[in-house]
């Protein structure tokens, strides 16, 4: 197959890297496209890093063997950890979420605090601390773990009073994990899990105008782009991409959840078990 036929491979723990997919098509609209989530053994914040590290080789050897020119890692706990690791295993260009992100961070704060939310894991890894100090030192990054958001963005309830009740709660949600970081006068917030976009609108109302919110899966589409421009792998052609989904267990509730993720139905889903080969 040429090169540039072969598809773009991104995998995640589970649903959240399809904002990462959806932000990638957008600025790649001609690419094929192959999603893995590892639905049956997220989530992955709980386990070691010696785990963590065989999950993404084994969710990247999958890929690679699907026939992917670019791996794109759209887990922030995978990105946190692994990164070295697969670098040195596998010989194909990754892009991860954290770099992105903490990039366009440190370029946009005026104050020079700058907010960080995402999961339990991803905030006690310090990654998105330690990338964005590394490119300003004086930048002082205030991180906080916002547990609730992820099965919040999953929830769902029927009827119209029932989601009246949800959005309630997801408000008084965010009030309750970011007062502290409002407070403490941030000017950027980075939204450090690919599930936090969903609650970018509620966020940004209960934050005010004057914040900067940094959404991580935008950012790594634009490097995606970058980087395979730079490489010459992007496929010139009007055709409109497909993508491609699967998942390690049944896909019922990935299917349900990716149609309010990406706003479409997902038409191909099928269940895989991934190994490293």
């Amino acid at each position: 197959m040429n090169l540039l036929d072969k598809s773009i491979g991104i995998f995640d723990s589970g649903i959240g890297g399809l904002t990462v997919l959806k932000e990638i098509v957008k600025v790649l609209p001609s690419e094929e496209i192959i999603y893995l989530g590892d639905t049956a053994r997220v989530p992955y914040g709980t386990k070691s890093a010696k785990t963590i590290k065989r999950y993404a080789l084994e969710d990247a050897s999958f890929l690679i063997n699907q026939g992917v020119k670019i791996l794109i890692v759209a887990c922030n706990t995978a990105s946190s950890i692994s990164i070295p690791f697969l670098n040195d295993k596998l010989d194909i260009p990754i892009v991860e979420v954290i770099g992105p992100g903490a990039k366009k961070a440190a370029s946009s704060t005026r104050s020079g605090k700058v907010g960080v939310i995402g999961t339990e894991a991803t905030i006690k890894s310090g990654a998105y601390a330690s990338q964005i100090k590394s490119i300003n030192p004086d930048i002082e990054v205030i991180s906080k773990a916002c547990p609730l958001f992820v099965p919040l963005v999953e929830e769902t309830w029927d009827g119209e009073e029932d989601s009246l009740r949800l959005c309630e709660l997801k408000s008084l949600t965010v009030k309750r994990y970011l007062q502290e970081l409002k407070e403490k006068g941030i000017d950027t917030l980075v939204l450090g899990c690919t599930h936090y976009p969903l609650l970018k609108e509620i966020i940004d109302k209960f934050m005010g105008e004057q914040l900067k919110l940094i959404d991580s899966a935008e950012e790594t589409a634009k490097e995606v782009l970058k980087v395979m421009d730079e490489m010459k792998l992007c496929k010139h052609s009007n055709c409109k991409g497909q993508c491609k989904y699967f998942v390690t267990d049944v896909p019922d509730r990935f299917i349900e959840l990716g149609k309010r993720f990406l706003e479409t139905e997902l038409k191909e889903v099928k269940q895989v078990e991934v190994k490293f080969l």
